[in-house]
């Protein structure tokens, strides 16, 4: 899926508080509003994360990327041509579409939690949907330091993989289909160092498995 989210052509945004090109990334809006994640996820994390985090990477980035040819593509593009670099170009440009997949990978706690038809199939060959959030809460809990839990499509069947800091599935030959964000700002004001309750809790409540069928669907 294309999360990419540029000025649409002769409008402009701000960076900084400076009216930026067209062609410079911007920050894709909330999928709900900041308080829509609550209990399991406060407005005030939310806030936090969305506003000073996943803003910061973007407009980073479009410092970086300024006044350069990086400038005209797509934050896709600019992952897969800084890849082997792992500079701050990199890791800017993969947090803010890390980011983005991650607010789509939540929803609002939902009155049931059916699994789409989609995923039936892929859910029961993994072992089925107990399996995958146990291999999703072993990824995410035992990822040391700041990363990400993901479940992805590998091979015409589903996996449970983990990455480092600003890492990320894409250009790796697998299609991620869900997120569980478990850098310390993702839980920290809510959660202290209990990651395994906020991973557990985001389990059982937030996961969007409609995202990941959508996702799923697109390969």
């Amino acid at each position: 899926m294309d999360l990419n989210v540029t000025v649409q052509p002769g409008s402009s945004g701000k960076v900084d508080g400076v009216t930026a090109p067209a062609s410079l990334i911007q920050l894709p809006t909330l999928p709900y509003p900041e308080n829509a994640l609550a209990p399991t996820i406060s407005a005030i994390t939310v806030e936090t994360h969305y506003q000073k985090h996943h803003r910061g990477y973007v407009e980073a980035l479009n410092r970086m990327i300024a006044g350069t040819n990086f400038a005209l593509m797509s934050l896709e593009g600019i992952i897969a041509a800084t890849k082997h670099r792992r500079d701050g170009m990199f890791n800017n440009a993969a947090q803010a579409w890390n980011h983005t997949f991650y607010w789509r990978s939540l929803q609002p706690p939902q009155p049931t939690s059916a699994i789409p038809q989609q995923l039936d199939g892929p859910i029961q060959a993994f072992g089925g949907l107990a399996r995958v959030k146990q291999e999703l809460a072993a990824a995410a809990t035992a990822q040391f330091g700041s990363g990400w839990a993901w479940l992805v499509l590998a091979d015409s069947r589903l996996r449970v993989i983990a990455t480092s800091n600003a890492d990320t599935p894409l250009n790796t030959g697998v299609k991620p289909l869900l997120v569980i964000d478990v850098w310390e700002h993702a839980y920290y004001l809510d959660y202290r160092n209990r990651r395994a309750d906020y991973v557990n809790a985001v389990l059982e409540h937030l996961l969007n498995w409609r995202f990941a069928a959508h996702n799923l669907a697109a390969v």
